[in-house]
Order: structure tokens, then sequence, then C-alpha cells
């Protein structure tokens, strides 16, 4: 994921001075904003037009303001929200986007176009949106395409194969081509969507494999002091330093995809090993609260401050992200179900004063009003915070496993084909989590490198999150 600073005034003259009608004690007011919003989202979609790429935001930069993983972000929006509306509508182009994108013959989201400035968490993030519909039951694509849990599993699979045991004891690099900018940053955004990853795959389909590989990213993550004993969690640091460089800068979406994994492996464990994640999850949530909602209203307080705001493009989308893991999180683990809703709401009721009639919505969602700074993230971010409003009605289920009326079809040795980046060593078979992993092709890296110094879109200058600046 990269920044790349959007600020896009609404031209919309017809819809200043309203704002967006919504009683957030009534599931249809609810719904019915949220259709509005989700209409007013897809316009910024233009993959379905002549000459465009499906899947995918207007971009990269210069050709548009969204870098790719962002499209796997718009789709998991949309699953969501299918999964809590009934809304068909865009069911269609989600389901073939998220084939589209899959990077065919291998699918694990590492398609040749973007191979060659690819990051571990722009992989993974199309990875999580697969796995969500796999644990929504959207949906399954004809037998001919891969399969959502496949999907999934190959992700985490090519991701498993990259853990560095040789540099910072351990722990997932930010990028995947050596040659890449930030090959030498260890974020926790990277390990946070693997642990993520892990944590539901276990609980779908009751490998413990993917819980033990959960489980040691979170410690590794947590030892190496990017998660401190409050629960703050910082951005990350360089394998030279041997990651004590740690930069401290914190980010919503990062939290609340730990919150989600924490969640998740204390509804896996239950009653064998459950306190450890509850004290996580707990832990987790409280200081994800108190930091990112001051007042109970999402703040991205790294870029929103109290006189100017400095987020990038894809800062402006995190808040979204946060309200529908959060929300999640509920259901996984009851024990924060209360303390998570009674801000989400107050939340909630910030985003939909951010909006106009129309559905165009701004970003701050503490001025009681629409600020001018429009875009896909931000209208991602009321879509989210409106379908969080949705997690308690009847009729909304929990996420399946297979054991539990999931019907999307796995593959444990998804994303062992030999072509793509992986280790330099093999693993064992039991740290496979069933997956076929193989030793990586010198050649592949080789013919990368050529690529990606030879082409105008390599991202030299884009470092992580913050010092660096990231994806």
């Amino acid at each position: 994921m990269r920044y790349s600073i959007l600020y896009v005034a609404a031209t919309c003259a017809t819809c200043l001075g309203t704002g967006l009608d919504v009683d957030l004690t009534s599931t249809d007011s609810i719904k019915a904003a949220a259709k509005i919003v989700a209409s007013n989202l897809m316009s910024y979609y233009q993959g379905n037009e002549p000459g465009q790429t499906p899947g995918i935001l207007p971009g990269p930069p210069p050709a548009g303001p969204y870098y790719w993983w962002e499209g796997g972000a718009l789709w998991g929006t949309l699953v969501d929200y299918w999964h809590y509306t009934n809304d068909t509508t865009y069911n269609n182009v989600t389901e073939s986007s998220l084939i589209f994108q899959a990077g065919s013959p291998e699918n694990s989201y590492m398609p040749p176009n973007w191979t060659a400035s690819l990051g571990n968490d722009d992989q993974g993030f199309w990875g999580m949106s697969a796995m969500l519909a796999a644990e929504n039951n959207f949906e399954n694509p004809p037998s001919t395409d891969p399969q959502w849990l496949a999907l999934a599993q190959a992700v985490f699979n090519t991701q498993a194969a990259r853990w560095d045991n040789q540099n910072c004891n351990g722990g997932m690099r930010w990028q995947i081509p050596l040659s890449n900018n930030g090959y030498d940053y260890k974020n926790t955004i990277a390990n946070g969507i693997f642990f993520n990853l892990g944590a539901r795959l276990a609980r779908y389909t009751g490998n413990d494999t993917y819980a033990q590989w959960a489980e040691k990213t979170y410690n590794w993550t947590q030892a190496v002091g990017y998660i401190d004993s409050e629960y703050n969690i910082f951005d990350g640091g360089h394998v030279e330093h041997n990651c004590t460089d740690i930069n401290p800068q914190q980010f919503s979406y990062i939290a609340a995809i730990f919150t989600q994994g924490t969640a998740h492996m204390y509804n896996y464990k239950k009653t064998n090993g459950s306190t450890l994640w509850a004290e996580r999850v707990t832990g987790l949530t409280n200081r994800t609260l108190n930091l990112f909602f001051p007042n109970g209203v999402a703040v991205e307080i790294d870029c929103e401050l109290a006189e100017t705001q400095q987020c990038t493009t894809d800062m402006l989308s995190f808040k979204g992200y946060s309200h529908r893991f959060l929300a999640q999180t509920t259901q996984m683990a009851p024990i924060v179900h209360d303390r998570i809703m009674a801000v989400l709401k107050t939340s909630a009721q910030g985003a939909v004063k951010s909006c106009n009639a129309d559905g165009t919505c701004g970003f701050r969602w503490t001025n009681g009003s629409y600020d001018g700074v429009t875009g896909a993230g931000q209208e991602m971010n009321a879509l989210g915070a409106l379908l969080s409003m949705l997690v308690d009605e009847p009729g909304v289920t929990h996420p399946v496993t297979n054991t539990t009326g999931g019907t999307s079809q796995g593959n444990p040795d998804a994303g062992s084909d030999p072509n793509v980046y992986q280790a330099a060593s093999p693993v064992t078979q039991g740290d496979r989590a069933g997956a076929g992993i193989l030793t990586a092709v010198l050649l592949v890296g080789m013919v990368t490198m050529m690529v990606w110094m030879s082409s105008a879109g390599n991202e030299g200058s884009r470092g992580s999150r913050g010092i660096m600046r990231t994806s």
C-alpha cells in the first residue's frame, strides 16, 4: 500500500447544505443509507468500462490515485455490504474482480502486472477479502475458477514460505521482491495480515498448524517490540538494525487487524488456551478504542491533526476497515461486544454527519458536517461504519466454518507453485499448514528485478508507513 495524497473537493452543487438522512436505530434506514453510499462508492470504479482493468480502482499514480491493494479492500467491503444488507447489486462485479486479479495460473494474488512492485500487505489484503467471502458464504465461483478458501490458502502459503528467520529472529518483510525499496523493512501490517489469515484459516478449517503459525507471528511481533505492554502497535523496523529502530507511528487498521485476529484465536481455542487470547483481545480492544476513537469517534491520529489533515490516499480509507474488522470481532469474542459496539455507534453517528444527502462523504467525522475531502476511501469509511451497525441484526450470520455451513472449497497445496517469490530454503511438512511450499527459483527473481528496474512504475520513493512512507 502506498500513500499518495488526495484532496478532492466535492463538486455536487445540489448536495450541499443537507446531510445523509439515516436513523441508526432503524435497520431499514441504515440499509437505505448504505445503499446510497455504496452507489456513490461504485461511481469511482471504472474497471468495467472499455479499455480499463477489471478489479482495480483508477491508478496507480500517475494514472490515478489508488494503488492495487485498495481494489482488494473495495471488494471486501462489498462482500460485507451484501452480507449485512442482502443487496446483490454488486455481487457479480465483486466475484469477477476477485477472480480476475487472482493471478492465474498460480492464483495467489500475485498477478504479473503487479508482481514487481508487490508488498506482502498488498497481496494479503486481497487474501483477507477472499477469506471474508468464504466466511460469509458469498456465492462460490464456477468450479473452473479458483475458490475463495483456496485463494486465501494460496496467499497464506506463499507468505509462510517467506518467513525470515535470518533477520530479527523471524517475521515477514514488507516487500516481496528483494529489489524493492522497503525489502529491508519488517512492518506490522505485513505480519498482522499474515497473523490474521492464519487465525481465520485455523478456525475455518480446523487445521491447528494455521493456529501455530498465527501464535508464532503474534509472539514474534510482541517480542520484537512492535506490540508493547500497553497494546500499542508500532509500524516496524529495519533488518540492518535488527528491527530495533522502531517507527512509533500507529494506524487504526493495523490495530483492528490484530484485534480481529486475536478474536478468531479466542474463538478457535475456546476452553483450550483461550485465557491468553481473552487477555489479548481485551487488551487490544481497549487500547484501539481509546487511541483511535477519542470521544467515541474515529480519528486517524497520525495524520488527522486538529488544525490540518495530512492523510494520504491510503490513510483516508482506514476508518472503514477498522469499523468492519471490529464489528466482526464482536461476533468472535462476545466478551468485548458491548465495549466495541457502544463506541462504533457513536463513531457511526459522526460518519453519517460527514456525508451529504447524495452519499458524498468526507473524511473528518468530528466536524459534524461534510468537509469537502472526498474519494473512494472516504466512501468505504462511511459504508463500513453503517454496516457495522447491522452486525447484531437477526439474520446476520457469524463467520461460518467448514463444519458450520461453509461451502467454499479449499486447496491446502494452493500457492505451492515454484514460480512465485518464496523463501530460500524449503520448510518442513509440519510448517506448511498443509501447503506444498517449494524453494524459490533464482531466475524468477533476476527477471523480476530487471522488469522492476526498467519499469516506469517502480516505486523507489515509497518507504514504509511514516518514516519512509509505505504501503
